[in-house]
């Protein structure tokens, strides 16, 4: 995954666990603006998160942040 898209993800996580504390999920579209200008990021993350991970269509921050700084 993209040096930008690792940061652009801890930066989301990070806020979201700030703002609503460390049991808040989300989904892979937490990641993106409602308009979908860069679908080739999209689909990177989807497919982290589908395709190589399995995961569900929530997990939790915590969780997403530690196995991205792990370099997951």
């Amino acid at each position: 995954m993209r040096d930008e898209l690792r940061t652009k993800i801890i930066e989301v996580c990070e806020e979201k666990i700030a703002k609503k504390g460390s049991n808040v999920g989300l989904s892979f579209y937490a990641f993106f603006a409602n308009k979908n200008d860069r679908p080739d990021l999209l689909m990177e993350v989807a497919t982290w998160w589908i395709q190589t991970h399995q995961l569900d269509h929530f997990v939790k921050a915590e969780k997403i942040k530690t196995m991205i700084e792990k370099g997951m």
